[in-house]
């Protein structure tokens, strides 16, 4: 089993670089990268029916393996069979923007813990007025009889 995860990564990264190759060598409607290779000659190479028809049946089968080495590396990685798999340096990460219900302990990212309601702040009070400090009056003191009035 511990040789079945590099082999399927090898036969990945082999059938997408062949795929890369394969469509760049098909020719496009215009003069492509293909035509650079001698497209002219490929019909003596490939037989009467030309390169078309074998680089459209290469790049068909190198994208089915692509796609079945996919299939196995996501369904051999998936399946553990009870043994942990680390997923990386942020699998253990606790959100300590996320405000925590008191006695409340660490639990999985994204599960609720069991029969809790999340917790939401309660509106802070009106502050009141401390008797120490003077209040301000709402409407402002007179100016004084030699202040410049403004102009209108």
């Amino acid at each position: 089993m511990s040789m079945i995860l590099p082999t399927l990564m090898i036969v990945q990264v082999v059938s997408a670089l062949a795929i890369i190759v394969l469509v760049l060598l098909q020719q496009g409607k215009g003069a492509d990268m293909g035509s650079s290779f001698g497209s002219g000659s490929a019909g003596s190479l490939f037989g009467a029916s030309g390169a078309a028809n074998f680089l459209s049946r290469s790049t068909k089968w190198a994208a089915v393996v692509f796609f079945a080495t996919t299939a196995g590396l996501a369904y051999v990685t998936h399946s553990n069979n009870g043994v942990g798999v680390d997923s990386g340096i942020m699998q253990n990460y606790q959100d300590r923007s996320v405000p925590q219900a008191p006695g409340a302990g660490p639990s999985a990212p994204g599960t609720p813990a069991p029969n809790s309601v999340p917790s939401v702040p309660a509106p802070a009070a009106p502050a009141q007025p401390d008797a120490s400090v003077p209040s301000v009056p709402a409407t402002p003191a007179p100016a004084p009889a030699d202040a410049p009035k403004p102009a209108q």
